[in-house]
């Protein structure tokens, strides 16, 4: 991996900034050592800890308090599945970028519902990570429609644990049935992986006016990010 020296667009040596703290979660040494020549060096990024298994990251979280998770998902012990979970259910927890292969389809899926911001390929080049952990640092999911759109088609399987589709999609549907018909327009396009601009065009609102929507659905339903909201419309078979 290659390290990136700054990128059109985004944030430059010169702003007054606080540097988004990144903790680095995988088994291989070379990926963790790479990761961090990638994210090092750029002055709005500093990665602050590494752990070498899914067991250490409470304990990596409690001493280095990052905002983001680079979370391998095939470790030895604990795996990053597991630790993205019991993260994501604690208090205020930091936002978590899971790192995978495409074909983990099911595992991705199961990551995304735990709660984490998105995915990255192990290959994803180094500007499109960097890109992707100063996004989930500002609130927003990482997966683009494309990738959406692509993950929900290919996820045929029940999700892991004990409930099944069957149960999932009530859940859904009972959710989405509280909505207003303007939010669940919106929802659906969410679940069609259509981008804020895509909604705006499409409904007749501004951008503003979508996020503004957006936010809304994430408090109402309990959400962690747009992702969640389109998997829940999956569940609900409405795409």
């Amino acid at each position: 991996m290659a390290g990136v020296t700054g990128l059109p667009g985004e944030t430059g040596a010169g702003a007054d900034i606080t540097p988004v703290r990144v903790l680095i979660v995988d088994d291989d040494a070379l990926v963790r050592a790479g990761l961090s020549m990638i994210l090092g060096g750029l002055p709005d990024l500093i990665v602050v800890g590494e752990a070498a298994d899914g067991g250490e990251v409470p304990a990596a979280v409690a001493a280095h308090a990052p905002d983001v998770v680079l979370m391998d998902i095939r470790m030895p012990r604990v795996d990053g599945l597991t630790a993205t979970e019991t993260l994501r259910a604690q208090p205020h927890p930091p936002e978590v970028l899971v790192l995978t292969t495409f074909d983990a389809d099911e595992q991705v899926l199961r990551a995304l519902r735990a709660g984490a911001a998105g995915f990255l390929l192990k290959d994803t080049p180094p500007a499109e990570i960097v890109r992707a952990v100063r996004r989930v640092a500002a609130g927003e999911a990482t997966l683009s429609p494309t990738v959406t759109r692509t993950l929900i088609a290919h996820v045929t399987g029940p999700a892991p644990g004990p409930a099944g589709p069957d149960s999932r999609r009530e859940r859904a549907l009972r959710l989405l049935t509280g909505l207003s018909e303007r939010e669940r327009q919106v929802a659906v396009a969410l679940g069609r992986g259509c981008t804020n601009a895509e909604i705006a065009g499409e409904l007749f609102m501004s951008v503003a006016t979508v996020k503004a929507y957006v936010s809304r659905l994430l408090t109402r339903l309990d959400l962690n990010n747009r992702v969640q909201v389109a998997l829940l419309v999956h569940d609900a078979g409405l795409v």
